[in-house]
């Protein structure tokens, strides 16, 4: 009896870890956020070497303000017989001192500023020389990399400047059931220093953190879980092996209850 009590244990306790747990997979379950609580607010992205810039300066005398845009240009196809490209705006690169340079004001600093910040230089620069200039600025290349456990990993390039972690994570068409949401990676750099935190996606806390919101080039990294891990040795004579295994434990249980 002893003996039999104990094979049904061991297969008690094998079938029971075995099993994947909900708390494992399921995002965001902590107590809701109370009606009408705020979550975290975006933050201004801050402009960095590497950024591609589009600036746009209006005013409504348009010829005011025409050399503070730059040239216009066509993006045709290379068979200029079957051309039939756009028309788009040149952009602004910031260079690796954090500068660019811009029609007649020439070399502007601009690492380090927001938008707003960027906005308000330049209206203050251009409204000496023409009359209520309007200033639109928009960073081109706001780019976000996700990698690990996710179906379709990649560096993606947004058109919006405003992106969470959770847009990047749509973007790669979500976790893998390998995924450790528990411990998502991202990695951030700050003032030319590789910055390391690490997100539980099952906390509905998550959309609070001002980790949320996210800046260009960050990292996201998705960790294998055990599962994963203990897969990657995975033998094909483990198959063999589980069967066997099985098979004579269940021939030993119909001996032992008869």
């Amino acid at each position: 009896m002893k003996t039999r009590i104990l094979i049904i244990s061991i297969l008690a306790v094998f079938i029971a870890t075995s099993c994947g747990s909900r708390k494992n997979f399921i995002y965001f379950q902590d107590e809701p956020i109370e009606e009408g609580q705020l979550v975290s607010e975006p933050t201004q992205l801050i402009y960095k070497p590497d950024d591609i810039l589009t600036i746009n300066v209006s005013a409504r005398d348009p010829e005011t303000v025409r050399p503070f845009n730059l040239p216009v240009v066509s993006n045709n196809t290379s068979d200029v017989r079957n051309a039939q490209g756009t028309m788009q705006q040149q952009s602004y690169l910031v260079d690796y001192n954090g500068n660019i340079e811009f029609p007649v004001l020439g070399t502007l600093k601009v690492e380090g500023l927001t938008r707003t910040d960027l906005t308000a230089l330049l209206v203050d620069k251009i409204k000496v020389m023409a009359t209520d200039p309007i200033v639109s600025v928009r960073l081109a290349n706001f780019t976000v990399t996700v990698i690990g456990e996710v179906k379709s990993p990649g560096t993606f390039t947004m058109q919006d400047e405003r992106v969470t972690l959770l847009e990047a994570l749509g973007y790669a068409n979500d976790l893998t059931i390998y995924g450790r949401r528990k411990n998502v990676k991202l990695i951030r750099e700050v003032d030319g220093v590789k910055k390391f935190a690490f997100i539980d996606l099952t906390s509905i806390n998550t959309v609070n953190s001002h980790l949320y919101y996210l800046q260009q080039n960050d990292v996201i990294y998705v960790e294998p879980n055990n599962a994963k891990i203990r897969s990657s040795s995975y033998n094909q004579n483990n198959g063999v092996l589980i069967s066997a295994i099985g098979t004579l434990t269940t021939i030993l249980a119909v001996f032992l209850i008869k």
